[in-house]
């Protein structure tokens, strides 16, 4: 019969814990100047395609009342 290994709580909690500080160690944080950057392509994108939505939202509305008033 094979031995079976018994772990309390506690030790995987100890396990999970270090892990946790092992794999937080580990991130590189971007500087404030890449962060800036990213945040404003993130912002220019979000801006474009709001607006690209709302056009077509706009143009199918216009193209539906048009086909239904012929």
């Amino acid at each position: 019969m094979a031995k079976v290994e018994v772990t309390s709580a506690s030790s995987k909690l100890k396990q999970f814990g270090k892990g946790l500080k092992s794999e937080w160690n580990r991130i590189v944080w971007p500087s404030k100047n890449e962060l800036g950057r990213q945040l404003a392509a993130v912002l220019i994108v979000s801006v474009i395609t709001g607006l690209l939505i709302v056009l077509a939202d706009f143009g199918s509305e216009k193209l539906i009342n048009f086909l239904v008033n012929l």
